[in-house]
């Protein structure tokens, strides 16, 4: 169930964004145990003067291709799995759509269950007993 934020420049095309949306989804699904269909991303697209990062703190050099990647995982993993994913994730998305390894940055958080509602104004991950 994780939730992603993706924020990159503007000015990619769709193809592009999309090519990183499932670059991410597969990188889970492979990775981190996220069922197929569980796919939830959001895409903020913005202006260079609004997206500050520093180009060479620790893993730079950075381009104007630098993505920042916020995931809400629910559970928690463990590092082994996290390093599995990052790894994972940077091979795939180095390859379509051609983005750095050195311009990925991740930052995961996880919540509780009874933290998500996917509709229904109900706490969708609640067992009742």
């Amino acid at each position: 169930m994780p939730y992603a934020r993706i924020s990159l420049m503007k000015g990619k095309s769709p193809e592009y964004l999309r090519a990183l949306s499932d670059s991410l989804h597969r990188a889970l699904v492979e990775t981190f145990g996220v069922p197929l269909e569980d796919r939830f991303q959001v895409f903020h697209q913005m202006a260079p003067d609004e997206l500050v990062f520093d180009r060479d703190y620790l893993c730079g050099p950075r381009s104007d291709d630098y993505v920042l990647i916020a995931i809400t995982a629910g559970r928690q993993r463990d590092t082994q799995t996290k390093q599995a994913f990052y790894r994972r994730l940077t091979d795939l998305l180095e390859k379509s759509p051609g983005i750095r390894r050195q311009d990925v940055m991740v930052v995961i958080n996880t919540n509780e269950s009874d933290e998500w509602s996917f509709g229904d104004g109900i706490a969708t991950m609640v067992v009742d007993v």
